[in-house]
């Protein structure tokens, strides 16, 4: 199993980027996938994440609005578009998955994760 990110960059407040985690593996269609990030300095956080079927979905309150996590089963791949960016935003980015699907209260949750990406470093500029 292996998870890849990537689309991370360098970027002006207010500006978009759009994340990637391809995976390769088992069968993806049933994972719950998520994002979390981490500032320097900072614990990992919790971004956002997705059951299968995009049924349940949870953001941190941090990003709420602004991001937004989708996934492509067919392509086994999930996403995190990022809107209106700012200086707090700033971070290393993981995508995470697990085989198992969880409860909305759980997916927040990082221990709940099995399988996790090397990262790819967000920045945001004023």
């Amino acid at each position: 199993v292996q998870l890849v990110e990537s689309g991370g960059g360098s970027v002006q407040v207010g500006d978009s980027l759009r994340l990637s985690c391809e995976y390769s593996g088992r069968t993806f269609s049933r994972w719950t996938m998520c994002w979390f990030r981490q500032a320097p300095g900072s614990e990992r956080e919790f971004v956002a994440a997705t059951n299968y079927n995009r049924a349940r979905t949870r953001y941190a309150d941090s990003v709420k609005g602004r991001f937004t996590i989708s996934r492509d089963n067919a392509k086994n791949a999930v996403y995190l578009q990022m809107d209106s960016l700012k200086p707090e935003d700033t971070a290393v980015y993981f995508c995470a998955g697990t085989t198992r699907g969880l409860i909305s209260s759980s997916l927040g949750l990082m221990g709940e994760y099995d399988y996790w990406g090397q990262g790819t470093q967000v920045t945001v500029s004023s």
